[in-house]
C-alpha cells in the first residue's frame, strides 16, 4: 500500500520540502531508500522499526520503500524518521489517512524506545513548509517555539504514539500560539556586559563607539591585561537592537548548525563569536562534508573577535578578505556550493610584540627587531588595510582601576543612543534600511563624502607620504562621514577627518 507524507530538508541555512512516499507491500523483507539519502537517513530503517514495534504497534515482515522527493536534493539528518514511521503505518492502514498527510509538515528524530528527540534547523524547514502552502507542522515539544516563529499553527510531541493521537483525531485545539516578533525587541549585551565596567581607555572607547556606528572593523593592540577583549565584548551592548528581519536570520543560521537550547525561540542578542587562535580554514569560512558554516557566517550580524591575531593560521586569516568586502562567503564542496551571510564586525587584538611588554617602562621587551618583524609579519598587508581603525592601548594606571580619576563612567545604554542617531542618519541618507557608512558604495562615497579644501589638502599628504592605499582612502572616508554623524553634522569637516587619519596611525599629519 502506498502513502505519502510531507516533511523538509535542509541545503545550507535554507529550508526545501519532502515529500516522504512509501510503499509497503508483500514479499521479502527489506527496508531501501532512494532519493539521494546520506548515512544518518539510511540508518533511520533500524531505529523507525523498533520505535514502531516499541510504541505498541505492528510491524510485519514487509518490503518497505522510501522515495524521498525532489530526488536531486540531498537528504541529510535525522528529522525524517517521525514523517517515516507515520508513513508506515499509514501504509499499514494503522492510521487512518487524511487531510494531516496533505497540508502538514512532520519533523522530528525517532528513538528506539518510540520517543521524539529534538531536531537542528526547524525554523528554515518550517519557515519552507509555510512558503510551501502546507497548513501546520509538527514537531519535538523541545522544538516548538522555535516552530512557532514561523506563525505556522505548531504542536509539539514527545512520542510517536503522541503524534498518532494527534493525527488519529486530528484535534488541534489548543495549538501553540505564534511567537510575538514585534520588530524593534530590546536586544541586550551578552550577559549583561557594560561598558560602565571598563575604567579608562577612553580612546578605545571612542574607537568601539565609531565601529559600532559605522560597521567598521576595529584593531587594538597593546599589552596583555590591558583591556582589549573585555571592551570587545562590551561591543555587541552598544549595537542597535535585531531587528525582526535579523533575528529570524541569526536563529536560521543558529538552529541550522545545533547552537539553539531546548525551547528557545527567536534570539535577540547579537552574536559574538571568538574563535580559538587554531582554528582551521575550515572552521573560519566553512566546509566539510556538510558544507556547515564557519565562525564567520555564525557571527553573521554580530561580532568576530579574533583574539592574539598574528597566532592565527595565515591561510585563516587570508580568507577573511573577501568575505569583508562581499558580507557573504561561497563555500565550495564536490558534492555542493552553498553561499552563507557572512555581514560581520571584524574586532582584532594583538599585542605590541611577541612577549607583549613593547613601551613599557618598567620590565621592557627583550625582543630584537628580526623577532618584531616576524611577528607583525604574520598579519598581511592587505588584511590591514581593511581593518578602519587601529588604535593602541597602554596599561591602565592605578588611580583609572580605582576610579581616583574622576571621569565620569558611561554606561552602554548611553553609547548606544548616540550609535542608533548616527546609523538612522546614515540609513536616512542611503535611503537603505539598516545600512551603514561602512557599506557606502564608491558613487555613494562621492555624493556623501565631499571634504573642504583643508579636508583634501590633510587627506592628500596622507596619501603623498605612503600611508594610504585607493582602497584606504575610502575607508578612511567612510570612516571620516561616521564620525561626522556621530556629531550631527552635515558635511565632513577637517575635525572629523583628522580623527579618523588618526586611527588609521596617521597621526603627524
Amino acid at each position: 500500500m502506498l502513502s505519502r507524507v510531507f516533511s523538509a530538508g535542509l541545503h545550507g541555512i535554507d529550508g526545501f520540502v519532502v515529500r516522504v512516499e512509501l510503499d509497503v507491500a508483500r514479499g521479502l523483507p527489506t527496508f531501501n531508500t532512494v532519493g539521494l539519502p546520506d548515512s544518518s537517513v539510511k540508518e533511520a530503517r533500524d531505529r523507525v522499526v523498533s520505535a514502531i514495534r516499541n510504541s505498541g504497534f505492528d510491524f510485519p515482515p514487509r518490503r518497505v520503500i522510501v522515495n524521498l522527493a525532489p530526488a536531486q536534493m540531498r537528504k541529510a539528518g535525522t528529522h525524517l524518521e517521525l514523517p517515516i514511521g507515520l508513513g508506515i503505518l499509514a501504509a499499514l492502514a494503522q492510521v487512518r489517512a487524511g487531510t494531516w498527510c496533505k497540508d502538514t509538515c512532520f519533523l522530528g528524530e525517532l528513538a528506539l524506545d518510540g520517543s521524539v528527540r529534538p531536531v537542528r534547523g526547524v525554523l528554515a524547514m518550517a519557515s519552507a513548509a509555510k512558503a510551501r502552502g502546507l497548513r501546520k507542522v509538527v514537531v519535538p515539544k523541545e522544538n516548538l517555539r522555535e516552530a512557532a516563529v514561523t506563525g505556522l499553527p505548531a504542536r509539539g510531541v514527545s512520542s510517536l504514539g503522541d503524534a498518532v493521537r494527534l493525527i488519529a483525531g486530528e484535534k488541534w485545539a489548543g495549538e501553540s500560539a505564534p511567537e510575538a516578533v514585534a520588530d524593534g525587541a530590546e536586544s541586550a549585551a551578552p550577559d549583561g556586559e557594560d561598558l560602565s565596567e571598563v575604567r579608562g581607555q577612553f580612546l578605545a572607547r571612542r574607537a568601539l563607539e565609531i565601529a559600532a556606528a559605522g560597521g567598521h572593523n576595529l584593531l587594538m593592540s597593546g599589552p596583555p591585561g590591558a583591556g582589549k577583549s573585555m571592551l570587545a565584548r562590551r561591543l555587541p551592548g552598544i549595537l542597535p537592537p535585531l531587528t525582526l528581519e535579523e533575528s529570524l536570520e541569526v536563529t536560521r543560521i543558529h538552529s541550522v548548525v545545533g547552537l539553539l537550547r531546548d525551547g528557545e525561540g527567536l534570539l535577540r542578542v547579537r552574536p559574538f563569536r571568538s574563535p580559538h587562535a587554531t582554528a582551521s580554514t575550515a572552521a573560519m569560512i566553512g566546509g566539510g562534508p556538510s558544507c556547515r558554516p564557519g565562525e564567520i557566517v555564525l557571527s553573521h550580524r554580530g561580532v568576530l573577535f579574533l583574539d592574539e591575531l598574528p597566532e592565527f593560521h595565515r591561510d585563516a586569516l587570508e580568507a577573511l578578505r573577501q568575505p569583508m568586502e562581499d558580507r557573504r562567503v561561497t563555500v565550495t564542496r564536490m558534492k555542493e556550493v552553498i553561499t552563507y551571510p557572512a555581514d560581520f564586525c571584524l574586532v582584532a587584538a594583538m599585542n605590541p610584540c611577541p612577549c607583549g611588554r613593547s613601551g613599557l617602562s618598567m620590565n621592557p621587551c627583550d625582543c630584537d627587531d628580526a623577532a618584531l618583524r616576524r611577528y607583525r609579519g604574520r598579519v598581511s598587508g592587505p588584511l590591514l588595510d581593511r581593518l578602519d581603525l587601529r588604535i593602541d592601548l597602554a596599561p591602565l594606571p592605578f588611580k583609572d582601576w580605582a576610579g581616583r580619576d574622576g571621569a565620569p563612567v558611561e554606561p552602554s545604554a548611553a553609547v548606544r543612543a548616540r550609535v542608533l542617531a548616527a546609523r538612522e542618519k546614515a540609513a536616512a541618507r542611503m535611503g537603505r534600511a539598516g545600512a551603514v557608512n561602512a557599506q557606502l558604495t564608491p558613487r555613494e562615497l562621492r555624493k556623501h563624502c565631499e571634504l573642504d579644501s583643508r579636508g583634501m589638502s590633510l587627506l592628500e599628504k596622507c596619501v603623498e607620504k605612503g600611508g594610504l592605499s585607493a582602497r584606504g582612502i575610502g575607508r578612511m572616508l567612510r570612516v571620516g562621514r561616521t564620525i561626522a554623524d556621530l556629531a550631527g553634522a552635515e558635511r565632513i569637516e577637517t575635525k572629523h577627518m583628522a580623527e579618523a587619519l588618526y586611527y588609521r596611525g596617521m597621526r603627524d599629519g
